[in-house]
């Protein structure tokens, strides 16, 4: 029974994660602000150095160090941020805030993925998943989360409420005075 309240909890949270994806974003141009950067044309590399933040649309990227490659033979270009922590951070499409933290960021701009590792977490409206590794793939809008398996270390999810603000309401508008009743 247990097992399977947990499960449950799991695929409210990768469901309430789809409305991560802000295609909008995606087709927006990524620009970089660095302090120096150095480039390595012949083996397609460039790093900057920082400060480093990254945009892309509502996306941001803040880093001490970003690595910008694309592999061999490749169109795919990837964004490696290191940082403690680096952070990424985007507005979704229904406007709530999603963010993510870890020492190290990797987005790869083709297949749309995220992977966080070390001290790895991701946030979105106070529902958050922390880890020692966390690949999220926004197109597919799937998550994988790892811990390193060793002593206490657990990947840990927390789910708020969908509308947990809803049983607090009270009855009556409490702007509205209360009309006195004359005693004679």
């Amino acid at each position: 029974m247990k097992q399977n309240n947990v499960l449950l909890a799991s695929l409210m949270l990768i469901m309430s994660m789809s409305a991560f994806a802000k295609v909008d974003d995606l087709k927006q141009e990524v620009k970089i602000k660095a302090v120096s950067q150095t480039a390595d044309i012949k083996n397609n590399q460039i790093i900057f150095f920082g400060p480093v933040e990254v945009t892309q649309g509502s996306i941001k990227i803040h880093a001490d160090q970003l690595r910008a490659f694309s592999a061999e033979g490749e169109n795919s270009k990837i964004l490696v941020a290191t940082g403690n922590p680096a952070t990424y951070s985007q507005v979704l499409d229904d406007g709530r805030p999603a963010s993510a933290s870890a020492k190290e960021i990797r987005y790869d701009m083709a297949s749309r993925t995220l992977t966080l590792k070390g001290l790895a977490s991701l946030d979105q409206a106070g529902s958050q998943v922390t880890g020692n590794l966390i690949r999220y793939n926004i197109i597919q809008q799937k998550l994988i989360a790892e811990s390193t398996g060793s002593g206490d270390d657990r990947v840990i999810t927390i789910i708020q409420p969908e509308s947990y603000q809803d049983d607090a309401k009270p009855d009556a508008p409490a702007d509205k005075p209360v009309k006195k009743q004359d005693s004679k």
